[in-house]
C-alpha cells in the first residue's frame, strides 16, 4: 500500500475559472518543491521524488484556489475517490482538508456534510 502523504497547499489569492487540471509544463518553474504546493497529496512525499506522484491539484499554476478544482479533488474522477490505495481515514482526512479549504475561502461553497 503507497504511504501518501498529505499538506496543505500554498495559494495567494482565489478564482473560479475553469479548471483543468495541469500538467509540469504548465508551471513557471520545474522546482518539484515549489510545483507540490499546488497539490494536496503526494505518493512520495513533499517535496516529491516525481511530478507523477503529486495527486489532487487544487491551485492553478498562477497561484491561485480553484474553486472548481477542490470540486473536483473531492468527488471528481480524478478526485480522491480515484486514488489507489488510500485507506478510508487517510481519505476522510483529506476530504475533510477539502471542505475546510473551499467554506474557509469561498464565500458561496457548501462542501462538507
Amino acid at each position: 500500500m503507497t504511504d501518501y502523504e498529505m499538506h496543505d497547499p500554498d495559494f495567494s489569492g482565489t478564482t473560479t475559472d475553469e479548471w483543468d487540471e495541469p500538467q509540469l509544463e504548465d508551471f513557471d518553474t520545474d522546482d518539484l518543491s515549489e510545483v507540490a504546493d499546488h497539490f494536496i497529496l503526494s505518493a512520495s512525499g513533499f517535496p516529491p521524488e516525481n511530478f507523477t506522484d503529486l495527486k489532487l491539484p487544487v491551485v492553478d499554476p498562477d497561484g491561485n484556489l480553484n474553486k472548481n478544482a477542490l470540486q473536483t479533488a473531492k468527488s471528481g474522477g480524478h478526485g480522491v475517490g480515484a486514488v489507489d490505495e488510500l485507506d478510508d481515514d487517510k481519505r476522510d482526512e483529506i476530504e475533510d482538508t477539502i471542505d475546510e479549504l473551499a467554506n474557509e475561502n469561498f464565500e458561496d461553497a457548501d462542501f462538507g456534510d
